[in-house]
């Protein structure tokens, strides 16, 4: 899926309208993606008919959501916050709710269920002000002037007043915590999913090195010989990885997502090495793990063997293709002890055998408001 920026205009007339605009808000963080920016809050009068004064506003949005997915959504939003569509009618009319698509990244998009950028935002102040708030120097695509040039080439002359009550960002998990940490068995989808919440909530990214390490075609050719070595290059590379970023997080953005924590490290040596060898890992190990900052969350991402082996063939990597199930359970053993064992860890483990998050953006919004609303 392709990550979009979207900017959307709400407005409403009827019943309490500052809480209407909310609870859409609420609605597309939920449903659609991140709300990265929202504008003040602008009262009108009625455009286009006689009726009740409206407040508008406009809110920037970071989202996977596909461009065909995004009309029925936003209007079954509509719908559910009560808004009413008479068939085929063209007349404009008071509303509870009324969301409107702007832009979508550069995109000029025109067919029967989508035009973008909305042909009539050129035209109208309540939609240029508070654009203008959170996206004063984007480019409209067909005028290919910024919005701020824009708004003081537009020849609507209806009165615009920003109200004093501002309106609510919805809390993201990136709010929470600084440091976590997702987890799963090989070709779980730990760096797919990592990679997409960090380009979601522009948080900083810290992945495996684990194409770097050239002991790990060989250990699948030849375990006995090269686990040792493949285990011990392993440990020194994540420990010496998450000790820098983790260290410096505070220089770079307010939250770390890895598609690895250091435990992983014991655990798959458990499966691998011989006795005597695992001795010697632990005692290693051990001295390491005090050092090493614990996340703040750790997702456990399950997904079944049969899933996994499919993941792990489609992806293609020549040393992974004689992975065998038994393997897999045994990794997953390991990954179901350590989380009973550890008492002090903030532990979000979720199934993901039926979910597609990669290609389906309600897969990937279940997975999102999982970790929002989870709590330790």
């Amino acid at each position: 899926m392709k990550l979009h920026t979207i900017y959307i205009s709400l407005g409403s007339n009827e019943g309490n309208k500052l809480r209407n605009l909310q609870n859409a808000i609420f609605q597309i963080h939920n449903r659609i993606g991140n709300v990265v920016k929202i504008a003040d809050v602008y009262e009108t009068k009625s455009w286009g008919f006689n009726g009740n004064h409206f407040y508008n506003t406009c809110i920037e949005v970071s989202t996977y959501i596909s461009l065909d997915e995004i009309v029925p959504t936003i209007l079954n939003i509509e719908k559910e916050l009560g808004r009413k569509r008479e068939n085929n009618s063209t007349e404009y009319s008071n509303r509870l709710i009324d969301i409107d698509i702007l832009l979508i990244d550069d995109e000029i998009i025109n067919n029967n269920d989508l035009i973008v950028p909305h042909p009539r935002m050129l035209e109208r102040n309540f939609v240029l002000f508070p654009l203008k708030d959170i996206a004063n120097k984007v480019i409209h695509p067909i005028a290919e002037k910024n919005i701020e040039y824009c708004l003081q080439q537009c020849n609507d002359n209806c009165n615009i007043n920003k109200i004093n009550e501002q309106l609510t960002k919805p809390v993201s998990f990136t709010n929470k915590y600084n440091y976590i940490a997702i987890e799963g068995n090989i070709g779980a989808g730990k760096t797919s999913l990592s990679t997409m919440l960090s380009e979601n909530f522009n948080t900083k990214l810290v992945l495996e090195r684990f194409a770097d390490n050239p002991f790990l075609p060989k250990f699948y050719e030849n375990k006995e010989r090269f686990a040792f070595p493949l285990e011990m290059s392993f440990l020194a590379d994540r420990h010496n990885q998450l000790s820098d970023d983790l260290a410096q997080f505070d220089l770079f953005k307010n939250c770390i997502i890895s598609d690895y924590y250091i435990f992983k490290s014991l655990i798959f040596s458990q499966v691998t090495l011989q006795e005597e060898e695992y001795k010697l890992y632990r005692k290693v190990f051990d001295i390491m793990y005090k050092e090493i900052t614990k996340p703040d969350l750790y997702v456990y991402l399950y997904q079944n063997n049969e899933r996994l082996l499919g993941n792990i063939k489609k992806r293609g990597r020549d040393y992974e293709q004689n992975i065998k199930c038994d393997y897999l359970q045994k990794i997953h053993n390991g990954y179901s002890n350590f989380i009973k064992t550890q008492q002090d860890l903030n532990v979000l483990i979720i199934d993901v055998s039926d979910l597609d998050f990669v290609n389906n953006n309600n897969d990937y919004m279940s997975i999102i408001n999982k970790i929002n609303n989870h709590l330790p």
